[in-house]
Parts: structure tokens; C-alpha cells; sequence
């Protein structure tokens, strides 16, 4: 299992934390509050801790779990203590109305955090195309993630497979922008499309269409035929 350490103590990081933990993950949670954190890593269970924030976080894999703002200036914060580290992005730069994406065109908020880590730390944008409210209830739910490293990639999916989640590579760390695009079209539907936040973003497989698929026409005639022949052979004899 994985070592995290998750930098916030807001909604997303009590949701991820309890999920890490209860996938057998060795959790910490780091805020600028520390009886906040401690409560929150008490929550938690399972030898989950709390660190100090500034301190180099313990685990290998740190989520940022804070507003899209604050982001980039936590990471400047901890400067050369994230060295080594994947730095997970999990935010949402959206304008005030959340209308619109609060970053330039062809960038991101992952690629700037990118710029602001040291060179051997690796940025991997993941979870923002998932409600909190959704993501607490667990799997199966897929995790699109985009990252310029494989190795940090591979180490995500080892994650979010612990959460009982499947995780899908959508490319390098420039598809982030496009992945804070599809979190914003999810706020779109959610307003408009489907009138709530209740849903969540999936690839399906045609073999995973098939077994979810309505039977029509001759396939459900059929299927009824076999369902009655099943049950005409249990009939007592005559």
C-alpha cells in the first residue's frame, strides 16, 4: 500500500483521508490548524497522524486537498522538502460564478504547481472530475488522471486501485487543462443537464454496454423464451 500524506482538512481531505485509511494506506493529514488535523487523523483510525505543516510531509505521495489558490503558494512553502514527492492536483480553477476556467488558455492549474515544485518532485492532476459527495460513497468510480511521469503515474494507480476506484491515464501533465475543462462541464450538468451532483463521469467498454444494455427486440424475445423453457422444465409432470 501507499504512504500519504494529505495537506488540507477540508472536505475532500476528510473524504480522501478516510477512504486512504480504510484501503490500508498509512494516511497523514497536515493543516494549518493542528488540533483541526489531529482530530481529523483521529477520525481517520487505522494509525492515521498528523504532521506540521511547513515540515516535510512523511508520505511518498502528497495530496493537495486546498483551494486551487492556494496551491501553488503551499508548494512554494515547502520548497525542496516536496523533493522526490508525487504532488497530487485534485482542484478546480474555476472563476467566482464557476463559469469559466480562472487559468490562461493551454495551461493549468497542475502545470503551474509544476513550476512552482522542485525538479524531482512529479505533478499528477487526479480526482477533480469526481464530487465530493459522489467520491465518499465510494466505488466503482473512475479517477482520470494526467501526469508527465510514468513511474508517479504507476504509483496513483496502485493508489486509487486501494480505494476500490479504477484509475485511467489520459496522457501527460498537459491534458490537465482539459481535465479542469471536464470539471467544469461537470458543474455545467449538474446545474443544468441533470438538475443535481449526483453523478459521475465514466468510460464504459462495449463489453461493459452489453451486460448494462436494455434487451430489445429478438435478444429479449429470445431471452424470455429461454426464462420460459427454464421454468416449464420445473413444472411437476402432468
Amino acid at each position: 500500500m501507499s504512504s500519504i500524506s494529505i495537506i488540507g482538512t477540508g472536505q475532500m481531505a476528510r473524504i480522501l483521508g478516510t477512504l486512504a485509511a480504510e484501503g490500508g494506506n498509512a494516511v497523514e493529514v497536515i493543516g494549518r490548524d493542528p488540533a483541526k488535523a489531529t482530530a481529523l487523523a483521529d477520525d481517520f483510525g487505522r494509525g492515521a497522524t498528523a504532521g506540521t505543516m511547513g515540515t516535510a510531509p512523511a508520505g511518498d505521495i502528497v495530496i493537495l486537498a486546498v483551494p486551487y489558490a492556494s496551491a501553488v503558494p503551499v508548494v512554494s512553502q515547502y520548497g525542496d522538502a516536496l523533493a522526490g514527492k508525487v504532488i497530487v492536483d485534485i482542484s478546480n480553477p474555476f472563476n467566482p460564478a464557476a463559469t469559466g476556467l480562472a487559468t490562461g488558455d493551454g495551461t493549468s492549474n497542475a502545470q503551474q504547481i509544476a513550476k512552482a515544485a522542485p525538479a524531482s518532485a512529479h505533478v499528477v492532476k487526479a480526482f477533480n472530475t469526481l464530487f465530493g459527495t459522489v467520491l465518499a460513497q465510494g466505488g466503482p468510480l473512475d479517477v482520470f488522471m494526467a501526469g508527465d511521469d510514468a513511474q508517479a503515474k504507476a504509483s496513483m494507480s496502485a493508489f486509487i486501485d486501494s480505494l476500490g476506484l479504477r484509475p485511467l491515464d489520459t496522457g501527460d501533465l498537459t491534458m490537465a487543462h482539459w481535465l479542469e475543462g471536464a470539471g467544469l462541464l461537470m458543474v455545467g450538468l449538474g446545474r443544468h443537464g441533470m438538475g443535481n451532483y449526483s453523478f459521475s463521469l465514466a468510460v464504459n467498454t462495449p463489453a461493459e454496454r452489453t451486460r448494462a444494455r436494455p434487451q430489445r427486440g429478438h435478444a429479449a424475445l429470445q431471452a424470455r423464451e429461454w426464462q420460459e423453457e427454464a421454468w416449464t422444465r420445473q413444472l411437476p409432470a402432468g
